[in-house]
């Protein structure tokens, strides 16, 4: 059960537990109030054995902000088709790129080593009045089971922080969907703030752009093209209204501008096609065998949507789309990291998240 709001020192027993003052002794104690955050991110499987896969894959892809194609249709060919299959692909992916260490992926490696450095600072400024937490849409940790401890912890505001800078309605409306979920079910709901694009945020643009300038100081030769690479989408998303394409170019552009480059030196591309509709392009793994063809011999390759390295960077990216651009007669590929627990990000993060406490904290 989430704290009474306000409830003060004057209004606790002499313990300073969360007992009032005047409540008989059968009345349960009560934590704290305090502000919950919470950083979320896109999931990742438990493992990288078929079951795992099969049970991660089936979530994400019933999704109907993912796939919104009629249940009667979709589901039969997911069920018994897809999701027969895909698993074994999906899992020699993740198996190339996983954290053998810890056993984890490496996006659930990242995203606790960001909440870890974000709670830091936050706790720095705020004491024991916040308390910072992750959560995945798919997967574990689940949404449902992160918001329902910090309400049990005291929490009855909650900041809930998807890391997509662009806004987009398979990703940042997904997330916020399940957190709503949750709040339907709960008896005693806590106030929920949800955080807004932030493709435009100076701290963001800052963190990105180092990056960039870093990666190139460490090359040989500098990079004749840098090709931001974005998620894709069906292209019927823009048409009904998702700014997702436009904050993908806005933030190219405005990287552009930050880090002085020609038109030219930089390109949007789309990744990660799905399904046989229309999506959003050019795609990145054709536009890089195009660049090469051109002649360009090296470009390097940034991933501006995905706040930490996962499946789709360091599997796609870094061996798909690498391989498509050295087959055409490409010479050198360079990544650029996503920004990932790098101290400019989570100095971006806070920022962001200070500044959408406001009011609260």
């Amino acid at each position: 059960m989430a704290a009474f709001e306000h409830l003060s020192d004057s209004e606790r027993d002499s313990s300073g537990e969360g007992r009032l003052r005047h409540a008989g002794a059968e009345h349960p104690s009560l934590p704290r109030a305090k502000v919950g955050v919470v950083l979320v991110n896109l999931g990742t499987p438990d493992a990288t054995d078929y079951g795992s896969l099969r049970r991660y894959l089936g979530e994400f892809l019933s999704d109907r902000r993912v796939v919104d194609y009629p249940r009667w249709l979709w589901q039969p060919l997911l069920q018994l088709v897809i999701l027969t299959r895909r698993p074994f692909v999906s899992g020699k992916a993740y198996r190339s790129i996983w954290n053998q260490e810890r056993d984890e992926s490496p996006l659930l490696t990242i995203t606790r080593e960001q909440t870890e450095k974000l709670t830091e600072r936050l706790v720095s400024a705020y004491g024991d009045e916040v308390e910072v937490d992750f959560c995945m849409r798919y997967g574990n940790p689940s949404t449902d089971s992160v918001l329902r401890r910090l309400q049990a912890r005291g929490c009855e505001r909650i900041l809930f922080f998807p890391l997509y800078p662009q806004y987009g309605s398979p990703t940042t409306a997904s997330a916020c969907d399940q957190a709503f979920r949750t709040l339907m079910r709960l008896k005693w709901q806590p106030a929920i703030r949800t955080v807004p694009a932030y493709y435009r945020h100076p701290s963001y643009l800052e963190a990105l752009g180092a990056s960039v300038r870093e990666t190139y100081e460490a090359v040989e030769s500098t990079p004749e093209v840098l090709v931001a690479s974005y998620h894709g989408v069906p292209k019927r998303y823009l048409d009904q209204g998702d700014p997702y394409y436009c904050h993908c170019h806005q933030t190219t552009r405005l990287l552009k501008e930050r880090l002085g480059l020609a038109d030219a030196a930089i390109e949007t591309t789309f990744q990660s096609k799905f399904g046989p509709e229309e999506w959003l392009g050019p795609a990145t793994v054709e536009r890089v065998a195009e660049l090469a063809r051109e002649g360009r011999r090296h470009i390097a390759v940034i991933s501006p949507a995905f706040s930490a390295d996962c499946v789709e960077t360091l599997e796609e990216v870094q061996q798909e789309i690498r391989d498509a651009f050295l087959e055409a007669g490409g010479e050198t590929f360079t990544y650029v990291p996503c920004l990932n627990a790098r101290d400019d990000h989570v100095t971006a993060l806070e920022a962001i998240a200070r500044q959408e406490l406001a009011g609260w904290l």
